[in-house]
């Protein structure tokens, strides 16, 4: 049978390429996180305590603004210790700080090793 389309009759086709959105939505925003050499040092520290007996569980936290490693005496705690990586503060302070259970800020710095060496020492909290 012969074709509805008359010879003369143009046909359009788009090209869309596979980085292009057909929903012109902006694109999502990166999560800070942590690298891999970073999460080794705070995961060093961890293991000892843990094999000590002090820690139990941890929680990692990507966020828009910062990246946390929260760590836990008990699964159903608040966190006792929070290291967290904020980019924006990597001019300023140091973009590394460890934050107690109070939320008071124990350390910060630009060296991850440095700021986590807070975590070796026995803290008590003064009452």
């Amino acid at each position: 049978m012969a074709s509805s389309q008359s010879k003369g009759a143009s046909q359009h086709i788009r090209l869309v390429h596979s980085n292009e959105s057909s929903s012109k939505s902006p694109p999502a925003p990166m999560n800070v996180s942590f690298d891999r050499r970073e999460l080794s040092t705070i995961l060093n520290v961890y293991g000892r305590k843990v094999a000590s007996g002090e820690w139990r569980d941890y929680a990692i936290d990507m966020l828009k603004d910062r990246a946390v490693f929260s760590i836990f005496k008990r699964a159903s705690e608040m966190p006792v210790f929070r290291v967290e990586k904020d980019p924006s503060l990597r001019r300023k302070q140091g973009q590394y700080r460890v934050v107690g259970q109070n939320g008071q800020v124990l350390k910060r710095g630009h060296e991850l090793a440095q700021v986590l060496k807070v975590l070796d020492g026995d803290i008590s909290l003064v009452r």
